[in-house]
């Protein structure tokens, strides 16, 4: 089997993997007079809340979806992967908001809303009809990795964030489009996938 053929699907996180986001969720936490180094990433929006004392609406409302931008190099690379989906723990109202305003149309995004708590890839596999030997999934934190870990998929981390937790063992992407080489490491791209 060739390497294209290994990876049917390549699954993305959205914050702070596909978008640099770090900056607007800390916004709205501060907006509603959390002090920004209580903020924490990676949680479900509605656990985060809890946490912080906050209600979900009043977030929402204060969430700015059109100032988190995809970091250098990701519009190239979801526009030549021909499979691809969003598995997150973001709220659906505002990440089906910033794909829309992105244009960005995966396969599927599931979030937070799919989930019985935290993001878990077995949905995404489902509803896509992927095999976990035939996934990619990219991400940046810890919890990332268990998601892949947990249904058996490979873990590329999104080194791009300078937030991104690298572990020992790690399969590490410093650029977006260093995850083309890693569903095909010869460069031969497939045709449909067209040049990047």
């Amino acid at each position: 089997m060739s390497p294209a053929a290994t990876v049917d699907l390549v699954v993305f996180d959205l914050d702070g993997t596909l978008l640099d986001s770090d900056r607007a969720l800390a916004d709205a936490f501060v907006a509603l007079g959390v002090p920004p180094e209580r903020v924490t990433y990676g949680h479900v929006i509605a656990d985060e809340c809890r946490r912080l004392g906050l209600e979900l609406d009043d977030y929402l409302a204060a969430y700015d979806t059109s100032s988190a931008q995809p970091f250098p190099g990701v519009e190239s690379l979801v526009a030549a992967v021909p499979r691809w989906a969003v598995c997150s723990n973001k709220h659906p109202r505002s990440g089906r908001l910033e794909l829309a305003r992105l244009g960005w149309s995966p396969e599927g995004a599931w979030f937070a809303d799919a989930f019985d708590g935290p993001k878990r890839l077995t949905p995404v596999l489902e509803g896509c009809g992927a095999t976990p030997d035939r996934v990619l999934y990219v991400g940046d934190t810890d919890h990332d990795r268990a998601c892949a870990a947990e249904v058996g998929c490979r873990f590329l981390l999104a080194g791009w964030n300078p937030r991104a937790a690298r572990r020992p063992g790690d399969d590490v992407a410093e650029h977006p489009l260093e995850v083309i080489e890693r569903v095909d490491p010869t460069g031969r791209y497939p045709a449909e996938w067209g040049s990047i």
